[in-house]
C-alpha cells in the first residue's frame, strides 16, 4: 500500500507545525496504531457539513480507531513525517456477493495542504489498494453541495450512479446523498 510519490506543485505545502519544508516528498502508507493522536486531531480540524452529517465533535472525543474504523482500513498521506490526509476504504457490506466492490468512507485532508494534490494521491492509493484486494468496483458517498469533491472525484473517473433526494437535514437545509462509483479496470 505505501508508495512515495512527489507532489507537482513547485512549492512545498507548510509543514503542519512550522515552516515549509525544502521539497518535502509525499508518502501514502497504510495507517499505524501511532496514528491514533494526528488522524484524530485531523478528523476534528477538518469537520464541516459540507462533508459530514455527523453532529459536531465535542469533548470528551471518541477514539478514532475503533472496531468500525480499524487501522487496517485506513491509508494515510504523510508529508514531512506528520500525517497531513487519510481515506477509509472498505467493503460496503459483508455478503459475499458484492465482495468484489470496496467503498470509500471518509477522505480527509489538512487545510493547510489542500489544492496540493493530497486527496488525488490518496484516491489514486485508494485504487490501487481496492485492485490488490481483489476489487474490481470502488464506490463512495458525498454529499451533494460538496462540489469540490464531487469535482475531484469526476476527475478521477467516478460517475454519479444515483441521488437521494433531501436525505440529509444538515444546519436547515436539505442536502442530497450522491452516489458514485467506477471500475477499477483501469
Amino acid at each position: 500500500m505505501s508508495q512515495p510519490s512527489s507532489l507537482p506543485q513547485p512549492s512545498d505545502p507548510p509543514h503542519p507545525s512550522g515552516p515549509p519544508s525544502q521539497r518535502a516528498e509525499l508518502i501514502i502508507r497504510p495507517a499505524v496504531i501511532d496514528d491514533e493522536t494526528a488522524l484524530a486531531d485531523l478528523d476534528r480540524r477538518t469537520w464541516s457539513t459540507l462533508h459530514s452529517v455527523q453532529p459536531r465533535p465535542q469533548p470528551p472525543y471518541d477514539r478514532f480507531f475503533t472496531l468500525h474504523n480499524r487501522v487496517d482500513e485506513i491509508l494515510v498521506a504523510e508529508l514531512g513525517g506528520h500525517p497531513v490526509g487519510y481515506i477509509r476504504l472498505v467493503p460496503p457490506t459483508p455478503l459475499v456477493c458484492n465482495a468484489h466492490v470496496r467503498q470509500i468512507q471518509g477522505l480527509a485532508v489538512d487545510e493547510r495542504t489542500r489544492g496540493r494534490g493530497v486527496a488525488r494521491a490518496l484516491l489514486g492509493a485508494a485504487c490501487q489498494e481496492a485492485r490488490r484486494q481483489g476489487a474490481t468496483r470502488i464506490t463512495l458517498r458525498v454529499l451533494g453541495h460538496n462540489t469540490p469533491a464531487r469535482r475531484l472525484y469526476a476527475s478521477e473517473g467516478f460517475a454519479v450512479e444515483g441521488v437521494l433526494p433531501g436525505e440529509f437535514l444538515l444546519e436547515g437545509e436539505y442536502v442530497d446523498d450522491v452516489l458514485m462509483g467506477r471500475s477499477l479496470d483501469r
